[in-house]
């Protein structure tokens, strides 16, 4: 089997033949500018003879000698052999020559068309007379021996034609040839050197990789980078995104994002760790997904900018299930509370029995809650399933922290609206439950009009600080313990989440002595 050419190798052979070709046409260019230098030169001299003869008064005035030749012919050739041409023909208006190279021909007409001439014009070209083909130049010869402008009424008497054989003018060029040859050889073996410094230059910057192997490892990384479950961006030094992979666009949301600027389509949080640089990762939200950011920095250890790598790890799979597992087993401690409960009401009814107070017994009976400790009341019965469900378990949650919840409900949320409901009473509970102390009081409103859903969730705990009001939004922004590097999100999410449906989050002093935090959600088609 044929081994095919190293990479190397045809990288040379290309850039040789272009600078060959390209040495060739710049040669072949050369060499027509040269030619037709020769010939301009060649022309401007031979049209400098041919006036000055026609011109000579021994010239003009020969022509009413009997024999014009006699004095023509001489003259002719002194300035012929002078002027280094070829001949030297003066003719009358009927074309009979009046001098030649060679005299036997005096006295004949010319072999070629003296009409322009004798019309009055400068003529110049090739033509194929007595001597062989030859470039040559033909003016008019005038009677008062002028041939200026104002000579148009004039008469013309004959013309001069003078000219120098095409063979001479190639043996012209064909002399200043091997000084152009000389100098585009030396250019074309210049160029093949550079080509092949060139080469090996570039054989180098891919580490002596081949063209099969670049194209599989091309392959290769495409289909690990696009297969990946974490999110890699990459941006250069200009801040533009160079690649991106699907997990990054799906965490994104932002439609296809290589090519785009970075600050363009990356949030604040996420830019601010690709350009600090975070190789341990940090949790911030990218959208509505809290996510693990990690990065190598956009700059050096000298502050040059240098592009940086972004690394997403989606954690809303692994929060959800946190979540869950945490009202899972709250539900569990509320339903073991339950039974408990129960259990002691049942040993209470047993006893009144065997004491015999029956009356006692009904009366007990009837003073216990039909709906035992996870009963929300009826208020909450048009909430729904799953925000009756969160409900229940924060009860539990805040009975086994001692605070008391109160739930108020009015209305019946969207089914459309339920998800974003849960997200953002499911966090603001949280918060309220973190923030409260045993024996506080934890308030929950859902009002659901036909224009919009508000959420207002107060407790009695120390509030937020008037300082950070306009700040406890943001991502990152917590009262919370600063070591916590989690802490930030929840109330950031609440806010996003509110104004993706076109609403708004607010905190201000509740009336319970803590914090109120107040959500609106609008109905989708009321949203502008």
């Amino acid at each position: 089997m044929v081994r095919a050419l190293s990479l190397r190798l045809q990288l040379l052979l290309l850039q040789a033949l272009i600078v060959c070709v390209v040495t060739l046409g710049a040669g072949l260019v050369a060499v027509w500018i040269q030619e037709s230098a020769i010939r301009d030169s060649y022309r401007e001299r031979m049209v400098g003879v041919a006036l000055s003869i026609a011109r000579l008064p021994v010239i003009v005035e020969a022509f009413d000698d009997p024999d014009p030749s006699a004095a023509i012919q001489p003259v002719a050739e002194v300035i012929r052999e002078a002027s280094s041409l070829t001949y030297v023909v003066v003719t009358d208006v009927d074309g009979i020559r009046f001098s030649h190279p060679h005299p036997d021909r005096i006295g004949e007409s010319v072999s070629t068309d003296p009409s322009i001439p004798l019309s009055g014009q400068v003529w110049s070209g090739t033509e194929t007379g007595t001597l062989g083909e030859s470039y040559r130049v033909k003016v008019p010869v005038y009677a008062d021996g002028d041939t200026g402008e104002d000579d148009a009424g004039a008469e013309i008497i004959g013309s001069v034609s003078v000219g120098v054989l095409e063979s001479e003018l190639a043996a012209d060029l064909q002399s200043r040839l091997p000084g152009l040859l000389l100098a585009f050889g030396g250019a074309a073996v210049a160029g093949v050197f550079g080509a092949a410094w060139v080469a090996a230059l570039i054989r180098r910057r891919i580490f002596g990789l081949e063209p099969d192997e670049i194209a599989e490892m091309v392959g290769e990384r495409e289909t690990m980078l696009h297969r990946l479950s974490e999110g890699v961006i990459r941006v250069d030094h200009r801040g533009i995104v160079t690649s991106a992979n699907d997990a990054a666009e799906r965490i994104i949301d932002r439609g296809a994002l290589r090519g785009r600027r970075a600050d363009e389509t990356l949030d604040g949080p996420l830019l601010q760790v690709m350009e600090d640089g975070e190789p341990e990762g940090r949790l911030v939200l990218a959208g509505e997904r809290p996510v693990i950011a990690r990065s190598t920095g956009l700059r050096d250890d000298r502050g040059r900018l240098v592009g940086a790598t972004l690394l997403l790890r989606d954690h809303s799979e692994l929060h959800e299930a946190l979540r869950q597992m945490d009202g899972q087993q709250s539900l569990t401690e509320g339903l073991r509370a339950q039974a408990h409960e129960f259990a002691n009401s049942l040993h209470v009814v047993s006893g009144l029995l065997e004491l015999g107070a029956y009356d006692d017994a009904r009366e007990f009976i009837a003073r216990v809650r039909p709906g035992g400790s996870l009963d929300l009341g009826p208020d909450a019965a048009g909430l729904g399933s799953e925000l009756t469900a969160l409900l229940s378990v924060k009860l539990a949650r805040s009975r086994e922290l001692d605070v008391a919840l109160e739930i108020i409900a009015d209305g019946t949320p969207p089914a459309e609206a339920v998800g974003d409901i849960v997200t953002v009473v499911g966090n603001l509970v949280d918060n309220a439950l973190e923030a409260c102390r045993p024996g506080d009081r934890l308030r929950v409103t859902v009002d659901a009009t036909a224009a919009a859903v508000r959420i207002v969730v107060d407790d009695s705990g120390a509030g937020v600080p008037d300082s950070l009001h306009d700040r406890v939004f943001d991502e990152g922004v917590s009262t919370k313990d600063a070591r916590h590097r989690a802490r930030g999100i929840g109330l950031a999410l609440v806010r996003r989440v509110a104004r993706r449906r076109g609403g708004e989050a607010r905190v201000s002093r509740s009336p319970l002595g803590g914090a109120r935090f107040e959500v609106v959600l609008p109905e989708p088609e009321r949203v502008s």
